[in-house]
């Protein structure tokens, strides 16, 4: 969801109606005979996949911050063969052939699945920023929605798609509504919740799911991690931890991932001292600016300053800013430079995916030693104008 990632963006850290599925007691389903059948996720809290010999259950237990019921999906090749036991739950027939997407998040598990052509609409095309995509966007085989929050209901339902995948700040998207009682099939991606950088990456599971590719996700999820498993065994070498903070003003109020975000996780597992790595909570922190410079006006490093692309834009901002030796030394990094074709934020679509990238960006940047001549693929240092 393209609107979240920019207000965290500029707050500097690192949508669908009624349930689109039966909500009930998690334990209330497990009836059949294939019952003790494992979770296929490792990593990822938001949802589970358990395969049986005709059909996979989906259960997606965090499709918002907060939310309380679990969605549950069954997909099948063929549906006739869904246990009786099962049938009251949303049942999704596999391969899917099409779907409209609704969040940048998304986008990098399709394209690592090579399953592009399937993305038959979007809110807010110019937030994409792959070639691939933008070809297909280019010759009008992925049609424009509006926006996230209120997409375009009548050209939505033109397109009937087979599947809506859906990130949601919460229940009351009237739009998506609408879109399930016509009949076409919603179902919720909380990829966006996880607190962990590999939990993120494994929602490529799910479209492996969707897409019946789940050997295939399997394997690219498990190169991510072993890759991101790499990246730390060089870090193990680091002896200097930086430090480093966080984000900007935004509206009289600087906010900084709170020390069990992402964001922390992986400054910690960058080998940094994050200065706010001891606060409680996966959110954000909302600060005073002199909170702030009190304990960071001496840090090495200063990361996503909100939408700021320059150090003259920071000055311009604000002359405080200048204060910090982070800004004095030029060493403020940020991932808003590394922009698509249409503006869209790289970061955004691919970050979320791949996990090892973004750590290996930071882990050259504090540790510079340890990789030579990587050039960070995310993070850029700002220029002076």
């Amino acid at each position: 969801m393209k609107f979240i990632h920019y207000f965290s963006l500029l707050l500097g850290v690192v949508f669908l109606g009624v349930s689109c599925t039966e909500k009930h007691n998690p334990e209330a389903h497990h009836t059949h005979e294939h019952e003790h059948d494992e979770n296929q996720i490792l990593y990822a809290k938001g949802f589970s996949l358990r395969n049986f010999p005709d059909f996979t259950l989906m259960e997606v237990t965090q499709p918002w911050q907060g939310a309380n019921n679990v969605f549950s999906y069954v997909l099948a090749k063929d549906l006739t063969k869904i246990p009786d036991s099962l049938k009251k739950m949303e049942a999704i027939e596999i391969p899917v052939k099409n779907l409209v997407a609704t969040s940048t998040t998304h986008l990098g598990s399709i394209e690592l699945l090579g399953e592009q052509t399937s993305l038959i609409g979007f809110p807010g095309l110019n937030y994409i920023s792959s070639n691939t995509f933008r070809d297909l966007i280019d010759s009008g085989k992925i049609l424009e929605l509006g926006s996230s929050e209120q997409m375009n209901t009548e050209l939505l339902l033109d397109l009937n798609p087979q599947v809506v995948v859906a990130s949601v700040l919460d229940d009351s998207n009237k739009v998506l509504n609408t879109v399930q009682q016509s009949g076409i099939r919603v179902i919720y991606n909380g990829d966006w919740v996880e607190q962990t950088a590999l939990g993120k990456a494994e929602w490529i599971k799910f479209f492996g799911a969707l897409y019946d590719q789940q050997d295939k996700a399997a394997r690219l999820f498990n190169q991510i991690q072993q890759d991101y498993d790499q990246v730390l065994s060089v870090l193990e070498q680091a002896k200097v931890f930086p430090t480093v903070y966080s984000g900007a003003m935004y509206q009289d109020v600087w906010y900084l991932p709170e020390g069990q975000s992402w964001a922390a996780e992986l400054f910690k597992q960058a080998k940094s001292d994050y200065l706010w790595s001891h606060s409680q909570g996966t959110g954000s922190l909302a600060l005073g600016f002199e909170a702030v410079y009190d304990k960071a006006k001496d840090a090495e490093f200063w990361f996503n300053p909100g939408t700021f692309e320059s150090l003259s834009e920071i000055k311009k901002a604000s002359i405080h800013y200048t204060d910090f030796e982070a800004f004095k030394n030029a060493k403020v990094y940020s991932f808003a430079l590394t922009k698509g074709q249409t503006g869209g934020i790289v970061f955004y679509e691919l970050g979320p995916t791949r996990p090892d990238l973004v750590l290996k960006d930071l882990a050259a940047i504090f540790h510079p030693e340890l990789f030579p001549g990587y050039q960070p693929i995310f993070y850029k240092l700002l220029p002076y104008e």
